[in-house]
């Protein structure tokens, strides 16, 4: 039998088929014009199972090229197990090169955390995102949450929140806050903790939101308003870290992991790993600003 050497890899570029790469990318450019809108899109198998980053996955293996640089992180790690096998599977099947440094970055893949380190314009960050509709709590059809969008009709989740307001003495959303995008749609921003809400307004960069057990896309472009839903007398708020600092830096202005020594010993840590690495190098990364960042007062170590 003759040996069929035409191509060089049994798989192509991306491990996506350029057709599918073409319409997960058009839907991405109808996502760009419209921020914040869902638009449907055919998820495509993946050799991991759904709800495990396909989605975020489905985007980066879309949009990224040869001369790309890519990152990822899970819950703010570059080292956890689900942040290594991605990207060991889009160095493999890409060739491209793979960094832990965000500032190097061309595309960051991330699940639940945005970079503490500042995004720039250069760069793109895809999420991958379990649930991208953020009236799921309050309605459970999918064609009524459709219609409630279209007729920027958000009664349902203003009397939500208040009801938790006056249950709870707090509106009691953690992670997954929702945020109203452009003055038109509310949006799921995925589960990123409210520290990172504020970071997606007028960001320097394009934001990416990729549910594939879902089959929706969406995104915020740069310079895009993207505001956090609050009432006049009950204001968003991040979370509250007084009195606290990383035990391996000094560092408090940034998203801290409480963790347990085998003393019972309680301490934090930046949750960020390659923005506490560079702070413990002694280098000056630049840090988001925003008006809840700046409120909290500087701290000698």
């Amino acid at each position: 039998m003759v040996e069929n050497k035409k191509y060089v890899n049994k798989y192509n570029f991306a491990f996506i088929d350029e057709a599918t790469k073409k319409e997960i990318r058009r839907k991405l450019l109808k996502a760009i014009a419209i921020p914040g809108y869902q638009v449907p899109y055919s998820s495509p198998e993946m050799p991991i199972a759904r709800g495990w980053g396909t989605g975020g996955l489905h985007v980066t293996l879309a949009i990224i090229g040869a001369d790309d640089i890519f990152k990822i992180i899970d819950q703010g790690s570059d080292a956890s197990v689900n942040a290594c096998n991605l990207r060991n599977f889009v160095r493999d099947m890409t060739g491209v090169k793979t960094t832990f440094d965000t500032a190097e970055a061309t595309i960051i893949q991330t699940r639940h955390r945005i970079t503490e380190e500042e995004l720039q314009a250069n760069q793109i960050f895809v999420y991958q995102v379990p649930q991208p509709e953020p009236l799921r709590g309050v309605e459970r059809y999918e064609n009524k949450t459709r219609q409630m969008h279209g007729e920027a009709d958000y009664a349902k989740m203003w009397v939500s929140l208040y009801e938790q307001f006056i249950t709870h003495g707090d509106i009691m959303l953690g992670a997954g806050y929702p945020v109203k995008v452009n003055d038109r749609y509310i949006m799921a921003p995925s589960p990123i903790p409210r520290w990172d809400v504020p970071n997606l307004n007028h960001s320097k960069a394009i934001h990416l939101f990729g549910a594939g057990r879902e089959k929706r896309l969406y995104a915020v472009p740069p310079h895009t308003k993207v505001e956090a839903l609050e009432f006049e007398d009950v204001k968003f708020h991040i979370e509250n870290f007084n009195g606290t600092k990383c035990v391996k830096t000094g560092y408090h202005k940034a998203f801290l992991d409480e963790l347990y020594f085998d003393d019972g010993s309680k301490h934090f840590l930046i949750n960020d790993s390659n923005f506490l690495d560079k702070l413990s190098e002694n280098l000056q990364p630049v840090q988001h600003s925003n008006p809840y960042l700046n409120q909290i007062k500087d701290e000698k170590n």
